[in-house]
């Protein structure tokens, strides 16, 4: 199939580097790109506009973990049709995937529409009425969103990661440009950047769009793969319903953690928030490598092959592990520099705090990879209680903490939170990884029966 790239063949660390490669430059272009939205929108309308557009940013997070999440679980049911050579059930899966895509995109439109402004207020948004005339054009059009991670998911699921990052690039370039022009020339304020973030999500899906009619012709189902399948609808929405509430359920108790940095005053909010985004850019390779995995994984169950899931696993935690020991000997030895360059601050408390949040976390990134590699590999077999439950459990630990330890050990409370939960969420999957692997005969014997049913 053109254009599409079979992960049950070859070697697997080639295919996971080339899947994961194009989707480790999207996020960090992406991290550009909305570093250089909050540039416009800081220095042309000032701190009031930027604390506007930034007190937003928990909820629009929850909207797009919900949108990302459900097009991820989508994917894993089409990855797995994909590699077990069945283009009827491919094409039925991608239909079913469209028909559930409207109602998830009714479903959130709606959610937006109502829940908006009285989520601003309980949250305790300073300016209620400026960061609602921004996320209120945002939301407005979040079907938009919805869809172009569906169609995205649709190209990864069958091995395709680089077009989606070429449409990224390309709608990220036009934001920016939209930005500087509704914001600094039609001066339309925060609202204009709003607009400017929509148009280019509208431009990005449109470009997915066509790419995937003139470009994938082989997996685009007729009118016949609409017809009603029970069966394969409910593993569609099962899928997607883990996949959105894992990761909704990590977002909610990221906020929670959040409300407790905020609670410690504006020193240690700079150091945490510093430190974050330090963080962030250490881990950026584990997201797409777990995507990356999910997505191995779904083919080569499709196709019977445990044998390879196996191998790809173990490539993946090689290459997680590798860049979690530059990412710790990195941070050992430049972190104080980095927090200094990073925050452009000469305060010591802002110093010390931000290179102790980065010294205690970083040596458990090796848990960390485990949960995320092994969360998304359960999803992508089938599994989906043992990663529910590790998120629930992730996130009863953030409002836990935020609640209990922060108030008696201060910031250390935050900076203990996450390797606390790391370790005990990653506990969870791995005892579960080894009971699925240990019945693997029995899982791979199961899925030609359930594609036979399908059809």
């Amino acid at each position: 199939m053109k254009h599409a790239n079979d992960m049950t063949k070859g070697s697997p660390l080639k295919a996971l580097i080339l899947f994961a490669l194009p989707i480790i430059l999207g996020n960090l272009f992406q991290q550009f790109y909305n570093l250089m939205d909050i540039a416009i929108v800081g220095n042309r309308l000032g701190d009031h506009s930027l604390s506007a557009v930034g007190a937003t940013s928990a909820m629009y997070g929850l909207f797009l973990s919900l949108a990302h999440g459900s097009a991820n679980g989508f994917s894993i049911v089409i990855a797995r049709y994909f590699g077990a050579r069945d283009t009827e059930g491919l094409k039925r899966a991608i239909a079913h995937t469209l028909k559930q895509t409207v109602g998830l995109a009714l479903l959130l439109t709606a959610l937006a529409l109502f829940a908006t402004k009285p989520l601003l207020i309980l949250l305790h948004t300073p300016d209620v009425e400026l960061s609602y005339r921004y996320i209120s054009v945002v939301l407005f059009a979040v079907s938009v969103t919805v869809l172009y991670n569906v169609l995205s998911g649709i190209l990864r699921a069958v091995g395709n990661s680089l077009a989606p990052l070429l449409f990224l690039i390309i709608g990220a370039v036009s934001n920016i440009g939209m930005d500087w022009l509704f914001v600094c020339v039609f001066d339309f304020g925060v609202a204009g950047a709003a607009l400017a973030t929509v148009l280019a999500q509208v431009l990005s899906c449109v470009l997915t769009g066509i790419y995937l009619i003139r470009k994938c012709k082989a997996i685009l189902p007729s009118r016949e793969h609409f017809v009603s399948d029970r069966a394969l609808s409910m593993d569609l929405f099962q899928n997607a319903l883990s996949m959105a509430m894992m990761f909704s359920i990590v977002s909610i108790g990221s906020v929670s953690l959040q409300f407790a940095v905020n609670s410690l005053g504006s020193d240690i909010v700079a150091a945490h928030t510093t430190a974050r985004k330090i963080d962030e850019t250490m881990m950026v390779m584990f997201a797409p490598l777990s995507t990356a995995c999910a997505t191995f994984c779904s083919q080569n169950f499709g196709a019977g092959r445990f044998d390879r899931i196996k191998k790809g696993i173990f490539t993946a935690f090689a290459l997680s592990f590798g860049v979690s020991l530059l990412a710790i000997a990195a941070t050992f030895l430049f972190g104080d520099y980095f927090v200094k360059i990073v925050s452009g601050s000469e305060n010591p408390v802002v110093l010390s705090n931000g290179a102790l949040y980065l010294k205690l976390n970083l040596p458990f990134y090796f848990f960390l990879v485990a949960l995320v590699l092994l969360r998304s590999t359960l999803q992508a077999l089938g599994h989906k209680v043992a990663p529910l439950i590790a998120s629930a459990v992730e996130m009863i630990g953030k409002i836990s903490i935020a609640f209990l330890l922060v108030p008696r050990i201060s910031y250390m409370g935050i900076i203990v939170s996450e390797p606390i939960i790391w370790v005990s969420c990653s506990v969870i999957v791995i005892v579960n990884f080894l009971f699925v692997y240990k019945k693997r005969d029995d899982i791979v014997a199961s899925f030609p029966h359930r594609l036979s049913k399908a059809s």
